[in-house]
């Protein structure tokens, strides 16, 4: 990795409920154009944690809820940051599946910008998240949740 690289780990997680939809939410890119895309729950992976214990840690500060496994990754996903305050130009996710049923998360443990950047949340199908013609991220997010509904 050349000197001029910002690599920022993150652990993403497709939770879905018994009819394959997942809740995502709709949250400001770190970009001075305002641009917002849906995002599944997930964050950065701390000093010494492991990608799935980020991604347990982030689903309880995001949704209020506990869960207790995260399985291994799904799938992973390197790519370009092009956001203007970002403090990273490279990525990579782990994704992981956690499977419940469909609960109302609550904010009392998001972060200070999290009440900021994140305006909505919803309970997507693949289909319905396509339907929208809202942004999202990754753009492979339809595919990766069709392929795991499936397996319903």
């Amino acid at each position: 990795m050349a000197a001029h690289e910002r690599l920022r780990l993150t652990s993403r997680v497709l939770l879905m409920d018994p009819t394959g939809a997942c809740l995502l939410y709709f949250t400001a890119a770190p970009d001075s154009s305002g641009f917002s895309r849906w995002i599944t729950p997930g964050g950065g992976v701390d000093p010494g944690e492991t990608h799935s214990e980020a991604a347990l840690r982030e689903l309880f500060e995001e949704t209020g809820r506990r869960f207790e496994d995260a399985g291994g990754p799904i799938w992973t996903y390197s790519f370009d940051v092009h956001f203007d305050q970002a403090d990273h130009n490279r990525g990579y996710a782990e994704y992981f599946l956690v499977r419940t049923e469909r609960f109302e998360p609550t904010n009392t443990h998001w972060t200070p910008e999290e009440h900021v950047d994140v305006t909505d949340w919803r309970w997507f199908t693949a289909d319905d998240l396509v339907a929208t013609g809202e942004p999202l991220e990754p753009d492979y997010l339809p595919d990766l949740m069709r392929r795991y509904a499936v397996s319903l």
